[in-house]
């Protein structure tokens, strides 16, 4: 047929349609790519101002009401009872002792719904359940230097006191760079020590405490190794 048949059209034409057909598909795709407007939060249910003063706040106004420093409403720290070790007296020469450091519990034990799982007066030994990751080297202040010798980077280093003679575990650890605790009476007890030096370590279900007499002070171990 002739007449109204539309002709296809020429090879020029479609170039010239090009720039606006690739507009026109970038819009839609950018309108495609649009976020959706996020829905707002509402509030369900009646609400109430907080009335409690912020935990921060109170502790910032009670500190700006202390003196700057307080050491001194203590006094001076040869005073201070929480500083004070475990006296211990002086080994006279060396002596292996093996000790099993068992505990009696004072109170019962009980699960939540009142069952008894362990009653006061059980006894075990909780070397049985855990494992020292350290020895505990016990020294009096004057045999300071012997200890960090022969202490581990891991080992604790403890002071006891020796009549008069207590030490400043927080000058002394200041000094030295290492972190030196005092001796307490119920580790003392509960390890069953009696002299200084010795050094406490965990063989199995059992401690062995190597004290060390003055021979063996006069010629340290290699640094982190026993005598």
């Amino acid at each position: 047929m002739t007449g109204n048949r539309a002709l296809p059209a020429s090879p020029r034409s479609h170039r010239r349609r090009a720039p606006g057909t690739a507009l026109a598909l970038c819009a839609g795709l950018l309108g495609a790519a649009a976020p959706m407007p996020q829905a707002g939060t509402g509030t369900i249910g009646r609400t109430w101002p907080i009335v409690e003063p912020d935990a921060l706040a109170e502790i910032e106004a009670k500190v700006a009401t202390l003196p700057a420093d307080l050491s001194k409403s203590f006094g001076p720290r040869s005073r201070w009872t929480a500083l004070k070790s475990a006296p211990l007296g002086v080994a006279a020469a060396d002596r292996t002792r093996t000790v099993v450091p068992f505990y009696t519990l004072d109170f019962d034990i009980k699960l939540p719904d009142g069952k008894l799982l362990y009653p006061r007066g059980f006894t075990f030994n909780p070397l049985t359940f855990v494992q020292l990751p350290q020895r505990l080297v016990v020294v009096h202040p004057r045999d300071l230097a012997w200890a960090l010798k022969v202490a581990r980077p891991a080992d604790f280093i403890l002071l006891s006191a020796d009549g008069a003679q207590n030490g400043d575990p927080i000058a002394l650890s200041e000094r030295t760079g290492r972190a030196i605790f005092i001796l307490e009476e119920r580790v003392k007890e509960r390890l069953g020590l009696t002299v200084a030096p010795v050094i406490v370590t965990q063989n199995g279900p059992k401690l062995i405490l190597a004290e060390y007499g003055p021979r063996s002070r006069k010629q340290p171990a290699p640094e982190g190794k026993s005598l």
